[in-house]
């Protein structure tokens, strides 16, 4: 599977900023024009190996590694990974389909 990419490597259609509070992601994305910012929750469990992270709203986010501060960075990766891909799988399952697509804006108190 690949992403599309623009020159600099970069997923073209997708920004993605972190900024972490009390164990938070803040997690801002620019997709066609439409800034949208929501709220993930980081989860961290110290094992005999290091560390494991994952992200309660997001099945598919989690990583593994020695330190904390590894796992947080690999986290936030695998979040934008698994965000590009499922935007991506879906636009490959519905390609030339007569679909309606509306942006949804969350606000979880």
């Amino acid at each position: 599977m690949e992403l599309p990419v623009n020159s600099s490597g970069v997923n073209s259609r997708f920004r993605f900023t972190f900024h972490s509070d009390f164990g938070d992601t803040l997690v801002k994305s620019l997709y066609q024009g439409v800034t949208v910012t929501f709220q993930l929750t980081k989860v961290f469990k110290k094992v005999s190996e290091g560390y494991i992270g994952f992200v309660e709203e997001l099945p598919g986010a989690n990583t593994q590694a020695d330190t904390l501060d590894e796992a947080r960075v690999n986290l936030e990766e695998a979040i934008e990974l698994v965000l590009e891909a499922n935007r991506f799988l879906t636009e490959e399952l519905l390609q030339d389909q007569d679909v309606i697509r509306e942006p949804i804006f969350l606000s979880v108190a």
